[in-house]
């Protein structure tokens, strides 16, 4: 779906690595606005004529070369997933 790897902890996805080495967090309504505020994008591509937009944004650039930053921005990040509604796992067929 996303070109990349999920950031996990505890069993719970809050980021996405892509191949290309972008870093996007999970965001949610207490969030979204620092992020737009920082500078970030959400994250969005094209399928089949549609354009997606996912509720994580792009690491800002701030938190690139500063470790407690970063932390700061994880940390927000994991909030908004534990936030998030779980959705339910598709059955097996």
């Amino acid at each position: 779906m996303f070109g990349g790897f999920g950031l996990y902890r505890d069993g719970i996805i809050f980021g996405i690595l892509r191949r290309d080495g972008d870093i996007y967090l999970k965001s949610d309504e207490e969030t979204a606005e620092q992020f737009r505020a920082a500078g970030s994008q959400a994250f969005a591509y094209d399928k089949e004529g549609r354009r997606f937009t996912l509720s994580y944004w792009a690491l800002p650039s701030e938190a690139l070369d500063d470790p407690d930053a970063l932390k700061l921005w994880a940390e927000r990040a994991f909030a908004a997933a534990l936030r998030s509604p779980k959705k339910p796992r598709r059955a097996k067929r």
